[in-house]
């Protein structure tokens, strides 16, 4: 009787959590973004004039401009300008970098860009799945003895790190599938191949 119990506890836990976090996060995300924005707001807004949302609706507006400003030479000056400043102040360097290079993961403007290419690699008899970052070795070209390079990350299950290896284009193995698909696979070990799996 427990047994059954703790399996259907666990089958509705499993039902509800992901949608509950999910619903959670959006909720957080949206608070957070009227909280901040709210102040802003009522300095050009009278107070009994605000409503929610308001907020939410001027953090897309800031980013749709941030979105277009960053296109112009000047504001890439001016970032690049912070972004050297940000990088010499010690904790502040580690923190900015980290989040820069996961915010570089998103696609954007529909380029082919990091993490759009999934490929497989030979593992002994088996295969792992990555993602081509970038079309060719960067900044380790000088390093690659003239090796056609390219560097493949590769995701470790659960979210707990991964590793970007650099590797001759021949050994790798297209593979036709989204990469949202392949990122999901590989984060749940292999229990998740999509959205439509039942």
């Amino acid at each position: 009787m427990l047994k059954n119990l703790r399996k259907v506890l666990m089958r509705g836990l499993v039902a509800v959590l992901p949608i509950g976090l999910t619903l959670w996060l959006l909720w957080w995300l949206g608070t957070a973004t009227e909280t901040v924005l709210h102040r802003f707001i009522t300095l050009f807004v009278p107070e009994e004039h605000y409503w929610w949302g308001m907020g939410i609706i001027a953090g897309l507006l800031v980013l749709l401009i941030a979105g277009t400003l960053v296109n112009a030479y000047v504001v890439r000056r001016a970032l690049s300008y912070w972004e050297k400043r940000l990088e010499q102040i010690p904790v502040v360097k580690t923190l900015y970098g980290a989040i820069r290079d996961f915010v570089e993961f998103l696609p954007a403007s529909g380029d082919k860009r990091d993490l759009r290419r999934v490929v497989a690699v030979r593992f002994g008899e088996g295969l792992v799945v990555g993602f081509v970052t970038r079309d060719d070795a960067g900044d380790m070209q000088a390093m690659t003895d003239g090796q056609d390079l390219v560097p493949v990350y590769f995701p470790m299950s659960y979210q707990i790190g991964g590793y970007t290896i650099y590797l001759p284009r021949t050994q790798l193995i297209p593979l036709d599938m989204p990469a949202e698909s392949a990122m999901r696979m590989v984060l749940t070990g292999g229990v998740s191949s999509g959205p439509g799996r039942r």
